[in-house]
């Protein structure tokens, strides 16, 4: 198992919101058991996205978050496979409700790319999967 996180992936939002994006998760290689998120996956990568912070930890109000959709685009550079995983991801997503992506990348070395549907500043990781 190998953990990824990208850099904050800053975005804008509904009308004027400013938001941040953040993935971390890690790189596996399976299977799953079926009591996992993903069952069954093998050679894959799990990302936990949230929005925003909390200042003053988990009880607080969470800021720099806005109602978007999510884009992972992956590329392996062992096998030249590569996709994208969007899914729209509430304000409401926090540390606390994290959402989870599920990028079927096959084994090797990964570039991870986070951005999202509206004007924003990507980030991008490298990962080995085994």
């Amino acid at each position: 198992m190998t953990e990824v996180r990208t850099a904050p992936t800053w975005t804008l939002g509904n009308g004027v919101c400013v938001g941040m994006l953040s993935a971390a998760g890690v790189a596996y290689d399976g299977p799953l058991s079926e009591y996992h998120t993903f069952p069954g996956t093998a050679h894959s990568i799990e990302l936990r996205i949230t929005q925003g912070f909390s200042p003053l930890g988990n009880f607080a109000p969470t800021i720099l978050a806005c109602d978007v959709t999510a884009i992972v685009d992956w590329r392996n550079l062992d096998t030249g496979r590569s996709g994208s995983v969007s899914h729209f991801i509430p304000a409401s997503n926090n540390v606390s409700r994290p959402f989870y992506v599920h990028v079927d990348s096959g084994p090797g070395r990964v570039v991870l790319t986070v951005r999202t549907d509206r004007p924003s500043v990507p980030a991008t990781a490298e990962v080995f999967v085994p």
